[in-house]
């Protein structure tokens, strides 16, 4: 199985409760997160936009991970606090280099 790294693109005025939000989710889901690493940005060309890099081990690991009620839940509150619907991407790694 391919490693699978999903992109979140999202656009919010309300950066500090998401990111509070996000706190709270990460503690509530130690040990159940099938995530292996997850990197937050800011996109300096338009204020206000935001993208999660999430990498997990496999697409059915990220799968697993989507079936969690946590997740569904942050997906709820998420869609209140931004300005419209995220966009997805979703990439099975074919190369990494460091």
């Amino acid at each position: 199985m391919a490693k699978f790294v999903q992109i979140i693109e999202y656009k919010t005025s309300r950066i500090d409760e998401v990111d509070k939000m996000l706190d709270e989710f990460v503690s509530s889901t130690e040990g159940k997160r099938t995530t292996t690493r997850v990197t937050s940005a800011a996109d300096r060309d338009r204020p206000n936009t935001y993208l999660d890099i999430v990498e997990f081990p496999s697409w059915d690991d990220a799968q697993k991970n989507n079936e969690l009620p946590e997740v569904q839940r942050i997906s709820e509150q998420m869609s209140k606090l931004c300005d419209g619907p995220p966009n997805f991407r979703n990439l099975d790694v074919r190369r990494e280099e460091s």
